[in-house]
């Protein structure tokens, strides 16, 4: 960051290398958002832009951070005007028309709490455009074209209206507008270094309101999903590479005079990686396609059920994906002995970024009540006190909200097509007991019992899907002995961590207290 000229001036240059701009001429001409919204491929469309970055991603040195934001850009712009100004340039294939987008929401006191964080404020001005004023603590793409960013609109009396109704969604051509916008400091990250990620003072730049008044974080859902998937799809791309280096290298390093490939246990720890791997790539090109499904296809039932389940499975595809992926890269360095400590190697540098996946886009936790939120919420139910239960658990089962009622029909109607295989029987059913076992445990919790049991859901909700999911492709006539050996392999692992914890007492009003003494012992702190 070049802040200050020789004459003293404040330039805030930003400056990076020729690679890192030569991407955004690559990402044109490959079209990897504009084949999202020229939809040559109809409802694949989606599959297909996510197949792209599949591949893209471990090689792109982190460029697919903006590209992801452009994505989500292009995919919230609703008004006309700014449709037709900005929308063919987010989408464009031409390098010289092409821009990048931002995602400035993060404040000092924010991270995931946008509604209590959010500090910035917008000034309407005669002409109907606003000036904003705040802190950007944690600015992604800080070198895009364009960005959105949320701030409270101050009324006539110089008022705000707090928490969440109280924010609305801008627009800010960032290109001419240096001046009104300080780059106060580059962040020193652990990972992702290619990608420049500043604190910014806006001060005065120019912003156009895209939303209604207070509807800011409801505006930014769609593109919230296309950026969760965003950082699934990365996470899975991290796990592809790391997994076939550890594989090449097991066919030409020697230990014990015999190359790893014929070491049982390392073969085995590899299988173990595959799998993981497999059901990472396999879970995010499904929710890539029912997105699509959802952006082209006319209503019908099965659409409804379809947008219910994709609800439930962008959080968990989020949250799982990205927290095994940081583990799974662990675990391939370690393929690697002292060589995956190495700077030299590379290898280091693809733990560091993949650690980021956890956090970018809400934490696993923040992910796993969003899942309980979802769920709530589809029940017809306040998100903060509502609770699923009844004296008749088998009663409430039948009785689910729709999102869960909707996810048990669509989880039983992939596993059917196993469980006339002889060799996918046993998954199959292992995977049906799992999703009852969920279930009614689930309803059976008090309110307080399933917000200290999120986590655990959605990680049983998480592998119960992804098992159908491989049990599925697994009976597909063309699957291969790896395939079933994969679903098979997959099923075999705890699919209800939420009911092998509430059996032993993890979530009562005891384990809670008892939580607290034990990590607070020995500390002084007032609640």
């Amino acid at each position: 960051l070049e802040q200050m000229n020789a004459w003293g001036r404040r330039v805030d240059r930003l400056v990076t290398s020729t690679a890192w701009q030569d991407m955004k001429a690559v990402a044109a001409q490959e079209g990897f958002v504009a084949s999202g919204y020229q939809r040559e491929f109809d409802e694949w469309s989606r599959l297909y832009q996510m197949a792209q970055f599949y591949l893209y991603e471990p090689s792109a040195g982190l460029y697919g951070c903006p590209l992801a934001m452009t994505n989500g850009a292009a995919r919230t712009i609703e008004h006309p005007w700014l449709y037709n100004e900005a929308f063919p340039r987010l989408t464009s294939r031409d390098p010289q028309t092409f821009w990048t987008s931002g995602q400035w929401m993060t404040e000092r006191r924010g991270g995931s709490d946008v509604a209590g964080g959010t500090e910035t404020v917008a000034v309407k001005q005669p002409d109907g455009t606003y000036k904003l004023y705040g802190y950007k603590w944690f600015s992604s793409a800080t070198d895009a074209d364009i960005t959105l960013t949320l701030a409270r609109v101050v009324d006539d009396h110089g008022n705000t209206v707090k928490g969440t109704r109280g924010l609305s969604l801008f627009y800010l051509d960032v290109k001419g507008q240096r001046s009104n916008i300080q780059l106060v400091k580059l962040k020193n990250k652990l990972g992702t270094r290619q990608l420049p990620t500043a604190e910014l003072l806006i001060e005065g730049a120019t912003a156009h309101k895209i939303c209604d008044d207070g509807r800011g974080v409801s505006s930014m859902s769609q593109m919230l999903t296309l950026t969760r998937i965003h950082t699934a799809v990365h996470a899975a791309g991290a796990m592809r590479r790391i997994v076939n280096l550890a594989r090449d290298y097991a066919t030409r390093r020697q230990a014990f005079g015999r190359l790893l490939i014929n070491h049982p246990l390392h073969v085995h720890t590899l299988a173990n990686m595959e799998v993981q791997t497999r059901a990472a790539a396999i879970f995010a090109l499904e929710v890539s396609r029912l997105l699509g499904r959802q952006e082209m296809l006319e209503r019908t039932e099965q659409l409804e059920m379809e947008k219910n389940v994709l609800r439930l499975a962008v959080p968990l595809l989020k949250l799982y994906v990205s927290k095994k992926s940081v583990s799974l890269v662990s675990e391939g360095l370690e393929c690697f002995g002292g060589q995956g400590y190495i700077e030299d190697t590379d290898l280091p540098r693809i733990l560091r970024d993949t650690q980021v996946t956890s956090i970018w886009e809400g934490t696993t936790n923040i992910l796993s009540l969003d899942v309980l939120r979802a769920i709530r919420k589809s029940a017809g139910e306040s998100s903060s006190s509502s609770r699923i239960k009844s004296e008749n658990p088998q009663r409430d089962v039948e009785c689910l909200p729709p999102v869960l009622r909707h996810f048990q029909r669509d989880v039983r109607a992939r596993v059917s097509s196993g469980k006339d295989l002889k060799h996918l029987q046993v998954s199959a059913t292992r995977l049906e007991v799992a999703l009852d076992q969920v279930l009614k445990h689930w309803v059976c919790l008090e309110p307080q019992q399933q917000d200290m049991s999120a986590r655990e859901m959605a990680f049983s909700l998480a592998r119960i899907y992804m098992g159908a999911l491989l049990v599925e492709h697994a009976a597909h006539p063309l699957a291969t002995v790896a395939d079933v050996y994969t679903a098979q392999r997959w099923c075999e692992c705890d699919l209800v961590p939420l009911c092998t914890r509430a059996e032993v007492g993890s979530f009562t009003s005891t384990a809670q207290d008892l939580n607290l003494e034990l990590v607070f012992e020995g500390f002084s702190h007032s609640n």
